[in-house]
């Protein structure tokens, strides 16, 4: 995904129970073609929630037309790793390391793109166009400082790698990191945990109280904390050490996110995420005189440096 700033909306400071900290409305954004995303990080009242630093809902619970679909051309990334998990639909990823692959709901993509990577992320071509429902979240987790400058590293996770859990009216999928009792086989360079949970009306679900920052995003649906409502989309973030439950008025689909604060705050410019700003014109110089490598099987387009 790419990203270029917006102005948020003007929010009350209404709060729904001394843990909660913030409720951040996404940002709506037309990426063309008719295709939308909501943007819930960054904030201007918060950059991170442990090494989050970006969060799209890509497209919403719809249908797209033939002929439209999410079509984002090549486009690079220092400083961060990418993370892609669908609802519903088909995306496929190329890189500039050779990876190809769609991933579909229920998997994990994770592109770490270090010291420089582009890529693509396109809705696949059928005759006529690309068609069908596209629903999911993308975000961007800011590397630490000793792996600011790692190699890119591309891996690819399936419904099967990743552990589940079900009870009465909940199931949930541990995307990354460590949820409800059950740790992901996905390899981590900074603490931070991840997990879709999805809960039938009047069931509930713990938020782990031992994470230092943590967030719900409400993704479908609605749900009840400490009393209070909140529906889709909105993320919820919560202050460490209070115990959280969350329980659904209506079925819902949610992500459970946060982690480890990083050890500093991070610049971010278009797709570039660095704790130095030098580093971020480098980046931008090397983009605009073609230095990044290209991405094979998409090397026709690409997204130009924004000039502002």
């Amino acid at each position: 995904m790419s990203w270029m700033p917006d102005k948020d909306p003007v929010l009350g400071d209404e709060r729904s129970c001394d843990a909660l900290e913030l409720i951040i409305v996404p940002r709506v954004r037309d990426l063309g073609d008719g295709f939308r995303v909501r943007r819930a990080l960054p904030h201007s009242r918060r950059q991170m929630i442990g090494p989050f630093i970006f969060f799209d809902q890509m497209g919403e619970p719809q249908q797209l037309l033939i002929g439209r679909g999410m079509q984002v051309r090549p486009h690079p990334h220092i400083g961060l790793a990418t993370v892609t998990y669908l609802f519903d639909g088909c995306v496929t990823h190329r890189d500039s390391e050779g990876n190809a692959i769609d991933i579909v709901p229920g998997e994990m993509n994770l592109m770490t793109a270090g010291r420089g990577i582009s890529h693509s992320e396109r809705s696949p071509l059928s005759e006529g166009g690309a068609s069908g429902p596209m629903f999911g979240i993308q975000s961007w987790i800011a590397l630490p400082r000793d792996h600011e400058e790692m190699a890119p590293l591309f891996e690819h996770f399936d419904v099967s790698s990743l552990p589940t859990i079900e009870d009465v009216g909940v199931r949930a999928r541990v995307i990354a990191g460590s949820a409800f009792g059950q740790k992901s086989p996905v390899g981590l360079v900074s603490e931070w945990f991840y997990a879709e949970v999805l809960l039938d009306a009047g069931a509930s679900a713990p938020l782990d109280a031992d994470h230092e920052e943590r967030a719900i995003y409400v993704a479908e649906g609605e749900v009840d904390v400490a009393g209070d409502k909140f529906a889709a989309p909105q993320l919820l973030v919560f202050r460490p050490g209070d115990r959280i439950k969350v329980t659904a008025t209506q079925p819902a689909r949610l992500m459970f996110l946060g982690g480890a604060a990083l050890e500093g705050p991070r610049y971010l410019w278009w797709n570039f995420v660095s704790s130095s700003k030098e580093r971020i014109e480098q980046a931008k110089e090397e983009w605009k005189t073609g230095r990044f490598a290209l991405v094979p099987g998409d090397e026709k387009e690409f997204i130009p440096l924004p000039e502002n």
